[in-house]
Formats: structure tokens, C-alpha cells, sequence
């Protein structure tokens, strides 16, 4: 497994001396986009292990747990010693025959309401449901999901919700890693707020930065965010670096497909799809490269549906990208001066 830090050997976190430079991501073979069978998720599942990734990032949310069953089908017969999961926590499932599952995830079929739940309890029985459902022993990190104000389903305001978790969760969670149940934990979320709110009450290690650094938006990342984990020495993993697929050429901006495309967005991509065609590079390939060169990220997590795309993901990882690539991206101010354009 491959580490990502300028700290020394003996500062390492966990996740920063083992999580590998990619895996993959749960949202795809949970059926948010579009029907996935169960067949095909696991041939999707079977060439990603075949492809070497050793990393798989799920959620009770992601298909409101038709994810954590269908990775669970496939590493249940892998040796547990030989990957790493991460789940999520703070959204219990409770099945219901008025359940708004088709409203949630319409490709899904799933009977589950979801309860939000971030107390001490609930990340218990959180934890205890998803192993359930993956049929494993255990699960190496843990995201406390969506504690941001960006989520309009919570049943308050996020920094009520927010208060519970830092009375609840947050000690729950660095008190089952001390005891070894776990190997870390942090917030796996769409904003920066939380992110930099749980460094300054709690002990996390690792957060899952969803759909914030990307070559569309990464300033506030770059400028607030990384100074701070760095700071703390915490590592990131990169989610959503694609903007749900939207930098390999999808319809959807993020995870909000009812919502449309900012002009703006759609001008970037178009400039950025023109310098990656004169420089011969694939754009997703760039974006998913771009996600790891921070000093402070420690793995990529894109999704896929098929076989070919985990092949093509990995593959991105292997290519040489020709400085003046990046170079010009700068020059035509589409990427930060000073964001990191080499792994470091």
C-alpha cells in the first residue's frame, strides 16, 4: 500500500500508512443514477478486485443499503486481511411499507426510511447494521455522513445536529478507534463547515472531502481546508472528484441531477475538455490525478457501474501526463496557481 504525507514515518495516521491510492466508491452500484442489477454489480465488483483496488468506500445511504449488500455478496468471500472499507454512520434504516425509499433512490427498490441518528447509540447500532448487511467482522474507517449544511434532509438545522454528534458521536467513534474496533474516523461531507468545526472540537484522523476539490472548484479546499488538516496531520480522501461524473462528460453536475448545470461550470469543462484534447489527455484521467497530488490526500474513490470504467479509473492512475498540460490550465487561470500539479 502506497502513503501520501511530509510527515515522518512515526506521524503517520493509520489511513495515511495504509489506505492505497484508489478505490471504489459505493454511490454507482447503490442505484442513485440508474438501474444497476445485481449481476452486473458484481462483475463490476469482481474486475475491481481483479484490477488490484483494495479500497471499497460504502454507505447505508447509498441505495439505503442495497450498496453494503452487494459489496458485502463479493468480499465476504475475499480474505478480510487482504482490503480495506469504509462505511458510514449518522443515517439508520428502519424498513416501512410507507417508506420514502423510491423517492430517495427510485432505481433501488428499497423498503428503508432513513432515521437520522448521531449519538453514541446510533453509531453502534449503525456500525452493527452495516456489518450486518456486509456480512463481515469489521470495518477499518468510519464517516460520520452528511453533518452538513448542505443537507437538506436532516431533521433540524445541521449545527444542531451537529451539537449532537460532538456530544455523541465524535467521542463514540475515537473511543471505539482506541479500543481498536476501528482503525479511524472523520466526516465524510460535501462542504468545508464541518470539516473544519470537528478539527476544532473533536479527534478525527481522516475525512472523506466530497465534491471539493475537483479541476471545476478546489480553492476553498486548497486555501482553508488543507492548511488546517495539515496542521493536524488528518488525511483526506478524495470523493467526487469527477463532480458525479460530470468531468467524464455526464449531464449531472454533482449529485443533484434535478438541479441545472451553472453556465459558468459548463464553460470550465468546455476550456478544460479543448487544453486536455491539445495536450492528448483524457480529461477524467487529469481530474482523478489532479485529486492526489495534495500533499494531504491519501486516496481517490471514484464509482463505477461497469467493469470497463473500474478498468479505465485504474488505468487513469498509471499515465503520464505531460507538464505543459498543467502548465496551461495555470496560464489560462482554470486551475489555482498554487494548486500541486505532481504528487508530493
Amino acid at each position: 500500500m502506497t502513503t501520501n504525507s511530509q510527515t515522518t514515518p512515526t506521524q503517520h495516521t493509520w489511513a495515511q500508512q495504509n489506505l492505497p491510492d484508489i478505490g471504489l466508491g459505493g454511490v454507482a452500484i447503490g442505484n442513485e443514477f440508474e438501474y444497476v442489477s445485481d449481476e452486473a454489480a458484481h462483475k463490476t465488483l469482481e474486475a475491481a478486485w481483479n484490477a488490484g483496488v483494495r479500497y471499497y468506500d460504502v454507505s447505508p445511504w447509498y441505495g439505503l443499503g442495497l450498496a453494503e449488500r452487494r459489496y458485502g455478496q463479493f468480499l465476504h468471500n475475499q480474505n478480510r486481511d487482504d482490503y480495506y472499507i469504509s462505511s458510514k454512520v449518522g443515517k439508520l434504516l428502519r424498513a416501512s411499507k410507507h417508506s420514502k425509499g423510491a423517492e430517495y433512490y427510485p432505481h433501488a427498490h428499497s423498503p428503508n426510511d432513513v432515521i437520522f441518528d448521531y449519538t453514541a447509540d446510533g453509531v453502534r447500532r449503525s456500525i452493527e447494521d452495516s456489518l450486518q448487511r456486509l456480512g463481515i467482522d469489521s470495518i477499518d474507517v468510519v464517516f460520520v455522513h452528511d453533518l452538513s449544511p448542505d443537507n437538506k434532509l436532516l431533521p433540524t438545522d445541521w449545527l444542531e445536529q451537529f451539537a449532537i454528534a460532538e456530544k455523541g458521536a465524535f467521542p463514540e467513534l475515537t473511543k471505539m478507534r482506541d479500543e481498536g474496533i476501528i482503525k479511524g474516523w472523520g466526516l465524510g461531507v460535501n462542504c468545508p463547515e464541518p470539516i473544519l468545526k470537528a478539527i476544532d472540537v473533536a479527534d478525527p484522523d481522516v475525512f472523506l472531502l466530497a465534491s471539493q476539490y475537483s479541476l471545476i472548484d478546489h480553492e476553498n479546499a486548497l486555501k482553508n481546508v488543507f492548511p488546517k488538516v495539515r496542521e493536524r496531520n488528518i488525511a483526506l480522501v478524495m470523493g467526487s472528484n469527477l463532480n458525479a461524473g460530470f468531468l467524464s462528460g455526464s449531464d449531472r453536475y454533482n449529485y443533484d441531477q434535478k438541479k441545472p448545470i451553472e453556465q459558468k461550470n459548463l464553460d470550465k469543462r468546455d476550456k478544460l475538455q479543448a487544453i486536455a484534447k491539445q495536450f492528448d489527455v483524457d480529461l477524467r484521467t487529469a481530474s482523478l490525478q489532479f485529486a492526489l497530488f495534495p500533499d494531504v490526500a491519501v486516496s481517490v474513490i471514484p464509482g463505477a457501474r461497469t467493469p470497463e470504467q473500474v478498468t479505465e479509473n485504474v488505468e487513469s492512475l498509471k499515465v503520464s501526463i505531460p507538464d505543459g498540460f498543467w502548465q496551461a490550465l495555470k496560464e489560462q487561470q482554470l486551475i489555482d496557481a498554487d494548486a500541486p500539479t505532481r504528487r508530493m
